[in-house]
């Protein structure tokens, strides 16, 4: 049971005896930080707590419509007057990577299933088994003893649909599929949500999708894709950032394509760089190599290159890895 876990009982005894909660997580959120983030501030407040969810960056369009959402804030650090018991920072390994400062004044506690996460909070819970750090809220509020309701359960399976690939990666687990089980019990709808996250394009992304996977070039025996998207070639589609999200796991539905880069400038000789896999090529030791971070199966990085010289360093060690996977 969740609650034998001494880590786990430790965070529910401060969560239980402190009552002013901020809650924040990684800079660019994805499906699994706001689902985990909107999941555990459900959860609190359940419990009878105040609880804020400040993050550096807007929540991905295709979450706004989920029930919370709309009561995040978003502020590069926390307000000078900002008065708070804790913080809870979900699936980040880094404090500095929430791009919120101030949160270092209160007492952290940190949730993350990230390998490399640098233990910067007074209280630390890492689970690398974890298929999404929904998983983890899923056994905290389960530890808690708090009810699993639709408006805890719902953004508990986006954060699991989302963080997974749509159940594509690695780390899933029966415990992946039991926690989406009872979620289903507690009413969550799988047809909406995923109706509500992987069909309400904008027509900017469609287009953009058109013109990334016009440009990709292909590497290593046909089993490498490289993906390429710049300010200009928004600009020119009509695409934001949230609309570049998943696109890099369209080459995978390609058979013999075991792995993807896809380089995204930000500014100068600056570039975000995500990496996705299947089976044994690992890509986190590629991203980690960076300074980055993720998973086997799903990485990234920022880094700092002429894109000359980053395209080909890239394809050589993503080509190692691919080698070394047979």
């Amino acid at each position: 049971m969740p609650e034998a876990d001494p880590v786990i009982a430790r965070i529910c005894d401060e969560l239980r005896r402190r009552h002013r909660f901020i809650i924040s997580s990684h800079a660019r959120p994805d499906g699994d930080a706001i689902g985990s983030e909107l999941a555990m501030a459900a959860a609190l407040r359940a419990l009878g707590k105040q609880v804020r969810v400040i993050n550096a960056d807007p929540t991905p369009a295709m979450l706004e419509p989920f029930p919370g959402a709309a009561d995040i804030e978003i502020a590069p650090a926390v307000p000078a007057e900002t008065d708070a018991d804790a913080v809870l920072v979900m699936e980040c390994s880094d404090l500095a990577r929430t791009g919120v400062a101030g949160l270092d004044r209160f007492f952290v506690i940190n949730i993350d299933h990230h390998p490399g996460n640098t233990g910067y909070g007074a209280l630390n819970w890492f689970d690398g088994s974890a298929a999404a750090c929904g998983e983890m809220v899923f056994d905290l509020v389960q530890a808690l003893g708090v009810p699993l309701s639709a408006e805890i359960a719902t953004p508990i399976y986006v954060a699991i649909l989302t963080d997974t690939g749509s159940f594509h990666f690695s780390h899933l687990s029966p415990r992946t599929f039991d926690i989406c089980r009872q979620a289903l019990e507690a009413g969550v709808d799988p047809v909406r949500v995923a109706r509500q996250v992987y069909d309400s394009n904008t027509m900017g992304r469609l287009r953009l999708l058109g013109a990334v996977l016009n440009d990709m070039e292909v590497a290593v025996d046909g089993r490498l894709a490289v993906l390429y998207m710049d300010p200009a070639l928004m600009a020119k589609t009509g695409a934001t950032t949230d609309d570049a999200e998943g696109l890099i796991n369209q080459p995978l539905t390609v058979r013999d394509i075991v792995a993807v880069a896809f380089i995204k400038q930000v500014q100068g000789d600056e570039y975000r760089v995500s990496l996705r896999s299947k089976g044994e090529v690992d890509i986190g030791a590629i991203a980690k190599a960076f300074g980055g971070g993720g998973h086997k199966n799903a990485a990234g990085c920022t880094i700092t290159l002429p894109l000359a010289r980053l395209k080909p360093l890239l394809v050589e060690r993503l080509g190692a890895a691919i080698e070394a996977a047979g």
